[in-house]
């Protein structure tokens, strides 16, 4: 293991501050990269396609690392702290892991190992009010987790899972503050966690971008849904501008950054060609896009005509293909992309997630809005996060997980709720389940929303149980 680490602190060392041997470097990490994933260490379904596709991302995240070095959009001082998280099979080889000795221990005293990170959403409150946004706040009803809890669930994280890594979403979560501090504090005090922050961007002013820079250990994803007009329209006049300005300052500062896309019936033609990838990446310097699909919660129960059609998530998917072994950006798409992550992430499995919502609400993934726990709860009875992971609600999930991964021949299905929705309401959802808001609580009475959902599952397997995944013979030649 220490092995492994000094080879990858080596090459990206050199990656970043000797620029005569950053192209011998870059191809030896690739090289690197690519003889890992090649390795059968697993009795994974398509093991052999779900290995190479997440060489080929990991690949493309270098390639468009080593990319905007060269033209001065990173602080090598940044790189070099955030390279800490990265290397040393800390993060990258996640999965490929040696087991440490917390996550043994977890295992003993919890029956499996532990979630590799947590989404969070410390607070509810935004400055905008996004059309189809599943955090639905408005000025009247807010919520806000205390600063002290907060901490104390990274603290879990860190000390009780043995994790290194969390993402933070909202809400906004720049606009945080409580006990007179803000997320900035939390990401000083944890200067050995990585965090991955969803943000509208609007608030990074160059203050918050060189604090951030000084940190090193923050990676923000910036919402956008196409172009100045596209974005405007969701998310507010003006908006796009302030986001081009904040790309501006984190540039300046040398912070990566990613940006994060919501397809809608509205922009998925845009999403569906090269020209939008090319700008984003190779004239505004993001480092990575994830993509999201329109859910049907929250704003979104009332906004079906939003979601992109199961053709068109075929189209998606195609796209997708060409955009990671062509022009080599790391692009994910949370429902096309399951190739990357063997399916479903969520309900706490083994290094995958569970979400936190701003009232403490402990749920199976952002879209899954139904939960069984409360951190608050939690906390006062003197247990841990890891309690959560023992409730009927995320035991049926991570069953279904392990009995789709045996039976699975479909990677462009992998969400239990949305591509599965029948199977999750008889299967996985447990009476003591609660919904976490209102909209949650009618989808469950919903007739027409059952039905609605279970339609779009049965045209989308038809779409896509046929396709036949790429073949990586002549990579492994």
């Amino acid at each position: 293991m220490k092995t492994i680490e000094f080879f990858f602190q080596k090459a990206v060392k050199t990656i970043i501050f000797n620029k005569h041997l950053r192209p011998f470097a870059v191809r030896k990490l690739d090289n690197y990269m690519f003889n890992k994933f090649s390795q059968t260490d697993t009795n994974i379904i398509y093991d052999e396609r779900m290995r190479m596709k997440r060489y080929q991302f990991y690949s493309s995240l270098l390639n468009v690392a080593n990319n905007n070095l060269e033209k001065g959009y990173y602080s090598k001082t940044v790189i070099n702290k955030m390279s800490h998280s990265f290397t040393g099979g800390k993060f990258v080889m996640k999965a490929e892991d040696k087991i440490g000795e917390i996550q043994i221990d977890y295992k003993s005293k919890y029956g499996d190992y532990p979630p590799g990170f947590i989404v969070l959403a410390p607070t509810q409150r935004c400055n905008l009010q996004c059309t189809g946004c599943y955090a639905g706040s408005t000025s009247q009803t807010v919520s806000t987790i205390p600063y002290s809890v907060v901490d104390r669930i990274i603290g879990d994280v860190h000390d009780v899972f043995g994790r290194k890594f969390v993402v933070i979403t909202g809400g906004e979560p720049f606009i945080y503050k409580s006990e007179g501090k803000t997320l900035l504090d939390i990401f000083e005090k944890y200067n050995d966690v990585f965090f991955l922050v969803y943000t509208n961007g609007t608030l990074i002013t160059p203050s918050i971008a060189k604090r951030l820079a000084e940190l090193g250990n923050v990676t923000p994803a910036i919402s956008v849904e196409g172009y100045e007009r596209e974005t405007d329209k969701r998310r507010g006049k003006g908006v796009y501008n302030k986001i081009m300005k904040a790309m501006e300052n984190l540039r300046k500062a040398g912070v990566p950054f990613g940006i994060s896309v919501t397809a809608t019936s509205k922009n998925y033609e845009l999403l569906l060609t090269e020209k939008f990838y090319d700008y984003y990446f190779e004239e505004l310097g993001v480092s990575y896009m994830w993509q999201f699909q329109l859910m049907p919660i929250g704003r979104g129960k009332k906004t079906f005509d939003l979601i992109i059609s199961p053709e068109k998530r075929v189209e998606l998917y195609n796209v997708w293909e060409k955009l990671l072994t062509e022009k080599k950006y790391p692009v994910a798409d949370f429902w096309n992309s399951g190739i990357l992550s063997n399916g479903c992430i969520a309900y706490g499995r083994h290094n995958g997630y569970f979400y936190i919502d701003w009232n403490g609400n402990i749920m199976p993934c952002v879209f899954v809005p139904y939960y069984v726990d409360n951190v608050y709860d939690l906390y006062k009875e003197g247990k841990n996060l890891a309690h959560t992971t023992l409730s009927l609600l995320m035991k049926n999930g991570r069953k279904w997980q392990q009995n789709h991964e045996k039976t699975r021949k479909n990677h462009l299905m992998p969400c239990s709720i949305r591509d599965h929705y029948k199977n999750f309401r008889e299967n996985i959802l447990t009476d003591n389940a609660k919904p976490g808001d209102i909209q949650a609580a009618e989808a469950i009475k919903n007739a027409i929303y059952f039905q609605s959902m279970v339609n779009y599952d049965e045209e989308l397997t038809k779409l896509t149980e046929n396709i036949n995944e790429p073949e990586f013979a002549d990579l492994l030649q």
